[in-house]
């Protein structure tokens, strides 16, 4: 595990939740759940995505070698959910030790399909140079996705190692098995809060990710 930098002065705001689950899993929709309940503001690509300023810390990390700073990468947030900061969550459950953590999976081979629609074709996309931003992004992600998920049986099979990885590690009291389409019941159970009366969200389809984040050139359309 990567050393850990503490930040002197004022006492960060630690996470109350950590998302371990891959992207791709419903995340997004999770993220405005949590908000819902009063848990946010919640951490997403999307923070990254849409507000420039805060890629600096995470492509340092990943790209530039500097010490990892959870208290950076997540200052200002409640919660976590989504890649990048999926990839972190061993370490974050050791730095926040109270906060509750919450592994969205859905069928392996659905999030598959799903990923070969979004995020694996962002990553295969050139972008243009006035998106630079995203340019960037796709360099810190080529980092921490590496070659995990070049083929559909070994991005599968690196999907179960992943769930199993987090079962096995999170104390079963902390933890949150959080089936896509779910809905409200089990996520309020565990977090101790009434269900909204309202529906459950859901946002983030594979064709308003597309939308949303990919520049497709002419020859792509």
């Amino acid at each position: 595990m990567d050393d850990l930098v503490s930040v002197e002065g004022e006492t960060p705001m630690a996470l109350d939740i950590i998302g371990a689950g891959f992207g791709r899993t419903g995340t997004d929709s999770l993220r405005e759940a949590l908000t819902v309940l009063g848990f946010g503001p919640c951490h997403h690509m999307y923070e990254i995505r849409d507000n420039p300023e805060k890629i600096e810390p995470w492509y340092d990390y990943f790209c530039n070698g500097a010490p990892l700073d959870l208290d950076l990468l997540f200052e200002g947030y409640r919660s976590q959910v989504d890649w990048p900061g999926a990839h972190l969550w061993r370490e974050s459950a050791a730095r926040y030790p109270d906060a509750k953590v919450i592994l969205s999976v859905r069928d392996p081979e659905g999030w598959y399909q799903s990923y070969s629609k979004t995020i694996k074709m962002f990553r295969e996309t050139e972008m243009p140079p006035e998106e630079a931003h995203k340019r960037r992004m796709q360099e810190f992600i080529e980092v921490f996705l590496g070659d995990r998920f070049d083929t559909k049986e070994r991005a599968i099979k690196e999907f179960d190692r992943h769930v199993e990885d987090v079962k096995s590690t999170i104390s079963p009291d902390r933890l949150l098995v959080f089936e896509l389409g779910s809905g409200w019941e089990p996520l309020c159970r565990f977090l101790e809060v009434p269900v909204p009366d309202r529906d459950y969200p859901h946002t983030n389809s594979s064709v308003s990710f597309q939308q949303s984040n990919i520049e497709l050139s002419k020859d792509q359309s």
